[in-house]
């Protein structure tokens, strides 16, 4: 059963690129794709959700005409972010605290951040997009978010993408580096598995990339699949990790306590602001 009050609007809904995730609350969200009857067809980017057992209610208010291939987490608890991709090249990333029912772009964070110039290739082409808990006793454990995305070769004009693995935990971001080889790489999905989540007692950690390889012309290619277990890249994103929390550390010294502030005379007052905030990538 659907509870859908502005379905006239669309011509037609589709699954999104992202896979469905289940909040904390226990509700099941799945990343929508519509094209509208009005505004030329454009398409965009919503959810559908189950809040309890028998109805599936559709988000009323969605992301920015021409973004499709959404992929959606609940980076905290009742907080979606939803990336998707638009015809301007950019990944644009929007954020939500009441289920779809309204929608703000995530400007100054991560929306944005990342840009192909060559348009043409975004669309069809849905990211790995999820959320983990990592970290180890030393830089305790942090709520992340990990994101693969084709970075597209402009060698002998192939454009060929290389998928590449990102980190951010919403302040911070950092390239970990390619995961696909030699692969022309397109659609992507991410499966992380925590210690002690598997069957008979095993402890191992894993995370998986799974991503469409493209064959022979670029006008009609064959897409297979591939699959990676990321051990190193794994280890790289612990030792970023580890780097950001020293970094921290170093940054919130810059300005002095409030009862050492009253003991110096300067014409710099930090008490009152974050020094960090408004900064991509830090």
């Amino acid at each position: 059963m659907f509870t859908v009050e502005h379905h006239s609007s669309f011509r037609g809904l589709i699954g999104g690129g992202g896979s469905g995730i289940k909040m904390q609350d226990g509700t099941l969200v799945f990343p929508v794709e519509g094209t509208k009857k009005e505004n030329d067809g454009k398409t965009v980017s919503l959810v559908l959700y189950l809040q309890g057992t028998e109805t599936w209610t559709l988000s009323k208010e969605m992301s920015a005409d021409g973004c499709s291939d959404p992929s959606v987490v609940e980076r905290e608890r009742d907080k979606l972010m939803m990336m998707t991709a638009c015809d301007d090249g950019r990944r644009r990333m929007h954020e939500s605290g009441d289920k779809g029912e309204s929608w703000t772009e995530a400007l100054g964070t991560l929306s944005r951040v990342w840009f192909n110039p060559h348009e043409e290739h975004e669309r069809g082409v849905g990211s790995g997009f999820i959320t983990a808990t990592l970290g180890d006793v030393e830089t305790e454990k942090r709520n992340v978010m990990l994101v693969t995305l084709p970075v597209y070769s402009t060698e002998n004009d192939k454009k060929k993408g290389k998928l590449h693995l990102w980190l951010t935990d919403n302040t911070h971001i950092v390239d970990i580096g390619p995961v696909s080889g030699d692969d022309d790489a397109a659609a992507s999905a991410l499966l992380y598995k925590s210690a002690g989540s598997g069957d008979q007692g095993k402890k191992e950690e894993m995370l998986i990339a799974l991503y469409e390889k493209k064959k022979g012309d670029l006008k009609k290619p064959s897409l297979g699949m591939v699959s990676v277990v990321l051990t190193e890249e794994l280890k790289r994103v612990k030792e970023v990790l580890a780097t950001w929390k020293k970094v921290d550390e170093r940054v919130s010294q810059l300005c002095p306590s409030p009862s050492a502030a009253q003991d110096t005379s300067t014409g710099t007052d930090c008490s009152a602001v974050n020094i960090t905030d408004g900064l991509v990538g830090f």
